[in-house]
């Protein structure tokens, strides 16, 4: 009996560490990694290789089509996002704000594969502590790319997009910095200015064009302007270069005036609930080989090096959107600026922006409401005199 009683108690206590450890597996199992990045921008099959390498983990990966939509969606009461990847003058703003997580880089040992010049140029143009946040992902200008079709005229200029030869033939960018650099620069002034006249005279810049513009677009730019559906449009560096590649018709040119030259960076939000996760994540994707498979499928200039270098001679990449010589930070003539956060002065933007695509107002509309108002008083006042005769 007491055999019996000594084997039912061993039993029970395997029972039960059994199951706590089963338990505990399970909850592995469980683990769910926030990430958040623009459209379009990310590998085919990232994610599933990195759900096989950490098969405890199951990626839910959402998008975003512009800076601010990401800032809104990241500062809502409930969000719970673990990696993000937005640009810099974005991360500027975000660690201002002290929502980032001072990366842990002895836990990112694919670190060592960026490039360093795209950290000396952070280090130079936001201070050393801004690389203690971030791990650079993918880096690009701003251009136009134009159809040899359908574009006769020398295209080295943001003027031709106020040009009314091409009228509703043109692709604005829905984004206020983008749009808006393109007025500043083509007038000559900083992408960053802070100067409420210069706004305003970008401002009625843009006004001025946009009966020549077919439609303001984000990532659908991409399969319009394959299907050629206009001349000319603003696009990112690497939507270029993926266009180019699907349609032989299509170039792509960075104007003398200048443009934007950006750096989009992997970054970990204080809201992130798997720290330690999020920096195998961000480890992963500075793999050289989930680096090229990332360049291959999304057509952005890598800042790991060795990826860059590989690509750089294939002759989807042999051109100036995914390798911009042509402007100075890689020793060419056209300059080139970084966005920087404006702070407060944000809000004049957003008014701004807001103003540039108001709908223009319907003069026909007052008048007809004036109109039918006439003939009402008239008509009222030809019935009544019409009564008296009676």
């Amino acid at each position: 009996m007491q055999k019996i009683i000594i084997g039912l108690f061993l039993f029970i206590s395997f029972f039960i560490v059994f199951t706590l450890s089963n338990s505990k597996v399970n909850a592995e199992e469980k683990i769910t990694l926030n990430v958040y990045n623009w459209g379009e921008y990310i590998g085919e099959d990232v994610i599933s290789l990195f759900e096989e390498e950490y098969p405890n983990v199951e990626v839910n990966y959402t998008t975003y089509d512009s800076n601010e939509t990401m800032y809104t969606m990241l500062t809502a009461g409930d969000a719970n996002y673990d990696v993000i990847i937005p640009s810099d003058y974005m991360i500027e703003r975000l660690i201002k704000e002290n929502r980032l997580v001072e990366l842990d880089k002895t836990k990112i040992p694919n670190y060592s594969n960026i490039s360093e010049s795209i950290i000396e140029k952070l280090d130079e143009e936001y201070g050393e502590n801004f690389n203690k946040y971030t791990v650079p992902y993918f880096f690009g200008t701003v251009g136009i790319l134009y159809d040899t079709t359908k574009v006769t005229k020398t295209v080295d200029s943001w003027s031709i997009l106020w040009d009314k030869d091409y009228k509703k033939e043109i692709f604005m960018y829905d984004s206020q910095r983008d749009s808006l650099m393109v007025a500043l620069k083509l007038l000559g002034y900083s992408m960053n200015s802070t100067n409420k006249d210069e706004l305003n005279e970008a401002k009625e810049k843009l006004i001025a064009q946009k009966p020549l513009v077919y439609s303001y677009v984000t990532d659908s730019v991409i399969d319009q302007m394959i299907r050629s559906e206009a001349a000319l449009a603003v696009v990112y560096s690497g939507d270029a270069a993926y266009i180019m590649s699907e349609n032989e018709d299509m170039e792509y040119v960075i104007p003398k005036e200048g443009t934007n030259f950006w750096i989009d960076s992997m970054v970990i939000p204080t809201t992130s609930q798997n720290v330690d996760m999020a920096h195998k994540f961000i480890d992963f994707m500075c793999d050289p080989e989930i680096a090229l498979a990332n360049t291959e499928y999304v057509m952005y200039s890598s800042p790991v090096e060795s990826v860059f270098n590989e690509v750089v001679g294939e002759e989807w990449a042999d051109n100036i959107a995914y390798n911009p010589e042509v402007i100075d930070v890689f020793g060419g003539d056209i300059r080139t600026e970084v966005f920087r956060d404006p702070g407060e002065f944000v809000k004049v933007y957003d008014e701004v922006w807001q103003e540039v695509l108001a709908p223009e107002p319907n003069y026909l509309i007052p008048i007809i409401i004036g109109a039918v108002v006439l003939l009402g008083i008239g008509g009222y006042f030809l019935y009544k005199s019409k009564k008296k005769d009676y």
